[in-house]
């Protein structure tokens, strides 16, 4: 018999975590509806029933408490995010038999100060009267202004509250979400390898090893995720599963990966302290399947650390933005297309883009085509224009121009030379 989902319990548990810490909190379904009593679907937030009372904007943020709740399961069972009034919420969901059936949301807060807030977020919505103004400066106010290093405690918080409420420890689903999707791609891949006479046995798969590590020092967290199953694939089905043989080389990729973290920016102290406490523990790990995970994990902080997103103010506009361009850059994507989907104005976006990221939003959208570009003009024979588009240029001569620009020689001649030329591993923003 399936368990019920208490939501009057649930309710009284966000009451109870907002008395506590003074930080607003409540209860959205498996579809991101606030709720109320008896499960009835709930008003928005005080602070955008007044806006809309001001402006008459309709501000819906069901489909942002969504994506929050979908995350969490994605990233340990936790998730922070952004309101479309870019308030900084913080979200985990509710599991029963195993099914998300609700979620438990902490939040607004505000992660900068109210004045910079005010003037960056509200004055873009709407011409407000100098009263109206005024009543906004006052609810704004009321919004708690907290540090990155609270919003992680308050998390944690919620989880633990969260748990007393499901039938199964959050923490422990998403990584066996995770687990069980690595496990299931890395055995579709060596059935591919052994369907197509597989690499040569006792061969290491180098190419890839580079690659992946291109993408670390990149931040691209989903291609350093195929990419490493990939690996693991590779390295099973080429040992025969061998443990010792598979434990030994997990060890050097555990090195590799924290350079190609330091190299795309990481701290240095953090990373060593990381593989000092890795290497340790890499000996009480008995099967492949703990094994992968272990190094799944590894991966996963290191790649944060390149962007050290705890120092970043709007961490996670900044973080879906690199996934989305990583995503749809064959594509004709343009500054308004992310700045909506982050739910900021272009300008503000572009302006913290550039702050967080020390590049423009236009010369790092530039540089990852380019240096997509290059493993195509190095690895295939496939003609400069079919390139272009392939890397979301419409035109080739731009896309030449702007090759060059980064790289000092065109894409005739870096094909030519393979890639072997001094400047071609500079990049310029």
């Amino acid at each position: 018999m399936k368990n019920d989902f208490d939501i009057a319990k649930a309710l009284q548990a966000a009451n109870d975590f907002e008395l506590a810490t003074g930080i607003e909190c409540f209860l959205t379904d498996e579809n991101g509806e606030t709720l109320g009593p008896n499960g009835k679907i709930a008003s928005s937030c005080t602070f955008c029933k007044v806006l809309h009372h001001f402006t008459g904007t309709e501000i819906n943020c069901r489909q942002a408490h969504l994506y929050g709740s979908d995350n969490a399961l994605r990233f340990g069972g936790k998730y922070t995010y952004f309101c479309p009034l870019s308030l900084t919420h913080f979200t985990v969901p509710i599991l029963i038999d195993g099914i998300v059936r609700g979620a438990l949301v902490g939040g607004p807060v505000l992660l900068i100060n109210h004045d910079e807030y005010f003037s960056e977020e509200i004055l873009k919505h709407a011409s407000l009267s100098y009263d109206e103004i005024q009543k906004m400066k006052v609810i704004i106010q009321k919004i708690p202004h907290i540090s990155p290093k609270r919003l992680k405690a308050l998390s944690e918080q919620l989880m633990a509250t969260a748990s007393m409420l499901s039938d199964y420890n959050i923490h422990q689903y998403a990584e066996e979400q995770v687990l069980n999707s690595q496990q299931a791609h890395i055995s579709e891949y060596i059935h591919h390898l052994k369907s197509m006479g597989g690499e040569e046995k006792n061969s290491y798969p180098i190419e890839k090893e580079k690659e992946l590590l291109r993408l670390i020092s990149k931040g691209d967290k989903k291609g350093a995720q195929t990419l490493l199953d990939e690996i693991l694939g590779e390295l099973f089905y080429n040992t025969g599963q061998n443990f010792e043989i598979i434990k030994s080389r997990v060890l050097e990729l555990v090195v590799l990966l924290s350079r190609a973290a330091m190299d795309g920016g990481a701290n240095v102290e953090q990373i060593f302290g990381l593989n000092y406490n890795y290497l340790k523990e890499i000996n009480q790990f008995k099967s492949v399947e703990n094994l992968c995970k272990w190094l799944t994990k590894i991966m996963v902080r290191f790649i944060d650390f390149v962007f050290d997103l705890e120092k970043v103010k709007h961490a996670d506009a900044i973080y879906k933005s690199v996934q989305y361009l990583l995503e749809h850059y064959t594509e004709k994507v343009t500054l308004d297309d992310v700045s909506n989907k982050v739910f900021l104005s272009p300008a503000y976006f572009s302006k913290i883009f550039k702050e967080e990221m020390n590049v423009s939003f236009k010369n790092y959208l530039n540089g990852l085509r380019i240096d997509k570009s290059k493993s195509l003009l190095e690895n295939t024979d496939i003609q400069l224009i079919e390139i272009a588009g392939l890397v979301g240029y419409e035109d080739q001569s731009y896309f030449s121009k702007v090759f060059k620009k980064l790289t000092g020689v065109s894409p005739g001649k870096y094909r030519d030379r393979r890639g072997n030329i001094l400047s071609s591993n500079q990049e310029i923003h």
